[in-house]
Parts: C-alpha cells; sequence; structure tokens
C-alpha cells in the first residue's frame, strides 16, 4: 500500500492489556475493516474482561506529543476517542486536534465491569470542548443521561438525549440501546436532518470491548469517505457480527470479535 493509497484512523484512548477494548479493539477493528490505525494511549490499564485492576494515566505531554507526531506523518482520515480518564487530558486533545479532524466521540465513563475510566469533573470540558468539534458521538444509555442530563428508559427517550446533545453542539449523535431491556437491541441515530432506528439481536450474554469495537467502525467508516448515515449503518453491521461471534466461553461476559471467526470458540 503506497502513502498516496493509505486510509487512516487514529484512536485516542487507553491500552486494554486484555486485547478486549480501548486501543487494542480499536486496531483490530480498523485492520478488519481495511484502516490503517494509529494510536495516541492515554492511559495503560491492568485488565480483563471482568474487572481492572488497575490504571495508570499519561501526562496531557505525553498524549500531545504522540497527536502532534501522528498528524505530521499521516494524513489522517478520521480520529476517535475513547478513555480520555481525566480533564487534563480532554483539554489536551481538544487543543492538539486538527481543525478539519473528523472526529468520533466515544465518551467512555465508566467500564464494563464498573470501574470509572473518566473523572467526574473531566465531563463538561469533554460536552464543551470535544462535542462541538465532533462528526458524531456515540454514547450508550448511562453515558446519554449524563451529557443529556435526564433519565432513559424508553426508545424514544434515547432519541430525546440524543437530540440534548446535539444541542451541544455535536453533528450526529448515535444512542446505543444495548443497556435497555427487551427482545432486540436499537440504537438511534439522531442528526439535523431526524432520526434513524436500528435493531439487532440480543444475546444472552455480556461482551466487553462492544463500544469501543462500534465508534471504531464508525470512524473507519467515515475514514473512508462514508457519510455519517453510511458509516451508522456499516458499524451496526459489523458490531452484530461482532457480538454474535463474541469469544470466550459459556460465561456471561465475552470479548468482541472485530470481523469475527478468527477467535470464535476460544
Amino acid at each position: 500500500m503506497t502513502d498516496a493509497q493509505m486510509i487512516a484512523a487514529c484512536s485516542i484512548a487507553g491500552s486494554d492489556s486484555g486485547g478486549g477494548a480501548g486501543i487494542q479493539a480499536d486496531l483490530k477493528t480498523f485492520t478488519a475493516l481495511g484502516v490503517y490505525g494509529l494510536t495516541v494511549i492515554t492511559a495503560v490499564t491492568a485488565q480483563n474482561a471482568r474487572e481492572v485492576r488497575g490504571t495508570w494515566v499519561l501526562p496531557p505531554d505525553a498524549v500531545r506529543a504522540q497527536m502532534e507526531t501522528v498528524a505530521d506523518g499521516f494524513s489522517i482520515g478520521a480520529w476517535k476517542t475513547g478513555m480520555l480518564a481525566n480533564a487534563e487530558n480532554v483539554r489536551v486533545v481538544a487543543t492538539a486536534l486538527p481543525e478539519d479532524a473528523a472526529l468520533v466521540i466515544d465518551p467512555v465513563m465508566v467500564s464494563t465491569s464498573g470501574h470509572r475510566l473518566l473523572a467526574e469533573d473531566a465531563v463538561r470540558d469533554l460536552a464543551e470542548l470535544l462535542v462541538p468539534r465532533s462528526a458524531v458521538v456515540t454514547p450508550n444509555i448511562p453515558e446519554a443521561e449524563v451529557l443529556g442530563r435526564m433519565r432513559v428508559s424508553t426508545v424514544e427517550e434515547m432519541a430525546e438525549a440524543g437530540q440534548r446533545i446535539l444541542d451541544l453542539g455535536a453533528r450526529a449523535v448515535v444512542v446505543k440501546g444495548g443497556h435497555l431491556a427487551g427482545g432486540a437491541t436499537v440504537d438511534v441515530l439522531v442528526d439535523r436532518d431526524g432520526e434513524i432506528r436500528l435493531s439487532g439481536e440480543r444475546y444472552p450474554y455480556s461482551v466487553h470491548g462492544s463500544g469501543c469495537c462500534f465508534s471504531a467502525a464508525l470512524a473507519a467508516s467515515l475514514a473512508r469517505g462514508m457519510s455519517v448515515e453510511e458509516g451508522f449503518r456499516a458499524a451496526r453491521a459489523f458490531i452484530d457480527t461482532a457480538i454474535r461471534e463474541a469469544a470466550g466461553g459459556a460465561g456471561t461476559i465475552r470479548i468482541v470479535n472485530p470481523g469475527g471467526t478468527v477467535f470464535h470458540g476460544i
């Protein structure tokens, strides 16, 4: 692949030592979708699919240096943020991000196991400094409740929360409905033109890293020149496979499997 042909996307996120979420899940997703993956690591975690045992946040200067170095060396079609950890890193990402960046924000706040991944005092900076820069924000329901400042218990309330986040300056919002009860999962895209709802099968297990995989698939789609709506549909189909073929045994928590099949049965 020549530089002229290279389609690149950059993930700004934490490292997951278990390989199921964060930087590792993003790189697997980019590779599965034919996009060259770049990384900016914000934190190192000691974790597996069940728990986070420790977190070490990188200093803002290290985050800035990584961002500036990859921006100088590559033509980046899309950026995505995951775990930013604290307000200092939110602010440095906002200042170091190129003006014309196509930005996907996965507003990671709490891990699947319940470990806090974004300091409470950083939420306001995320909403005020990064959300207005975004092409699309992809909160799950607990994150949509925080950013939208409302309770969400129905698909209609998902759409309302999406509209409230849109009012913060985002160009589009995808509220992911995996936390709602029901026979199917429903994700809602809200933008200036209205809303689109896509549903998928619900499986009898939790999947570690599914939010990271979805937002990375959406970033890869934008890097390939798709619109947000096209990317939403493509990412939804991709995550359906990654969840259906999630790695792991018969337990209740499995690991997202970008692209499917490779790790089936582990």
